[in-house]
């Protein structure tokens, strides 16, 4: 992604920082709001769902309600923050406590969550464009689709792939217990899952024409899925953005879903205007690109990633952080035709 600094008055250091970092607005006018662009690029949209599609926290309402309460969840949110215990085990600990029926949990999340006031907007924006929009998460895919189907209906919600671990969860609720989707220390290996829908969107296209990858996100959690897409959006003011600005990582911040629709429409327009949607997108992130130079249209073969380097060795739930102990393995997947 491009880093080009925009045309701003005198401002502070602070807001020198911020500027400098985060990528600033495409210069190509809003000429179209909700009608198709029919662009032939491919776009794909992945976003993290606690803290971003919603503000609170899904699991944390339901274990501080219904399970190990809150006290005990700082604990734990700690012994991931030292590294004295993985995320994975840590999560397993949280939802074994729980012990209420799926259903009566879902009460205290219907009362609690509040949905970005400008989300279902952006989704049907998404849906009239054509762009496939999928949530990524390290929570339980049972809970999410409950919450997206209450929110947003059945009808609307039915057009969201929800990645994210499975749960087995008895009648009386009495135990819960995550399938998880890796068997890694993290249990949903984020930037694993962009990586392969990224490879099998590529397989679809014709004519070379590389999709563009949109990740929406608000925490450090996200990094690893985030650093493998081509646009990053971060909501302002949380610790992705804050940790873009330390690291020197391009992104575009948001404070609702509203700034993320404007920003992809006029990327959609500038994407076609310089490249009528073929080969390379405009916004490109060659890192997140680089399984290309491997590829053919039969088959995706072995990847091996970089080693990640020691600021993207970071897993939370959700602010949590542990330099050493909890580290990314190197990404080896098998790609499979679609």
């Amino acid at each position: 992604m491009d880093n080009r600094e925009a045309m701003t008055p005198a401002v502070t250091n602070s807001e020198v920082l911020v500027k400098d970092l985060s990528v600033p607005r495409t210069s190509f006018s809003l000429t179209q709001k909700n009608e198709s662009l029919h662009t032939k690029r491919k776009i794909i949209c992945f976003s993290d769902f606690d803290g971003t599609i919603f503000m609170q926290d899904t699991g944390h309402i339901l274990f501080d309600a219904h399970g190990c309460g809150t006290d005990r969840r700082h604990i734990l949110d700690q012994q991931i923050h030292s590294g004295e215990r993985s995320f994975r085990e840590v999560s397993e600990e949280m939802w074994g406590s729980l012990n209420v029926p799926f259903d009566d949990g879902f009460e205290v999340m219907e009362k609690t969550l509040e949905i970005d006031p400008d989300f279902q907007e952006f989704h049907k924006f998404c849906i009239t464009n054509n762009i496939p929009f999928n949530v990524i998460s390290a929570g339980l895919k049972p809970i999410l689709r409950k919450v997206l189907d209450s929110f947003l209906g059945e009808d609307e919600s039915s057009h969201i792939q929800i990645i994210a671990n499975e749960a087995e969860i008895t009648e009386d609720g009495s135990n819960w217990k995550p399938i998880w989707r890796h068997d890694t220390e993290l249990g949903h290996d984020k930037e694993l899952s962009v990586t392969e829908a990224r490879a099998e969107a590529a397989l679809k296209c014709e004519d070379g024409t590389i999709p563009l990858i949109v990740f929406i996100g608000d925490g450090v959690s996200d990094l690893p899925a985030a650093r493998v897409a081509d646009v990053l959006f971060a909501r302002r003011g949380l610790r992705l953005e804050e940790y873009c600005i330390e690291n020197k990582i391009a992104y575009i911040g948001y404070d609702t879903f509203a700034d993320i629709q404007k920003e992809i429409n006029n990327i959609m327009i500038e994407d076609e205007k310089k490249t009528r949607g073929l080969g390379k997108p405009a916004r490109f992130n060659p890192r997140a690109n680089m399984w290309r130079r491997m590829s053919s249209k039969a088959a995706v073969p072995k990847l091996v990633a970089a080693t990640p380097s020691k600021e993207e060795k970071m897993f939370l739930w959700p602010e949590a952080f542990s330099e050493m102990k909890i580290s990314h393995s190197n990404l080896i997947t098998e790609g499979v035709v679609a």
